[in-house]
């Protein structure tokens, strides 16, 4: 082998682990930025609410223990 290839595979391998260790914490240490979203609107209410009918009241003498 020769030196200067030996030279030169340490200098890459030196500059590549450099360089990835700096993307990996520019990575972790960079705040994430969220754009603020509208708020949903709420579904408008018929005004019925809950009812209890005849098929509700059967499930409810079904499901007593």
């Amino acid at each position: 082998m020769n030196i200067g290839s030996i030279i030169g595979r340490r200098k890459f391998l030196k500059g590549a682990a450099i360089f990835g260790g700096l993307a990996a914490f520019l990575g972790i240490v960079r705040p994430a930025r969220a754009e603020p979203k509208e708020p949903q609107r709420q579904p408008e209410r018929s005004g019925r609410g809950y009812r209890l009918t005849e098929h509700v009241r059967k499930y409810y003498e079904t499901a007593r223990l």
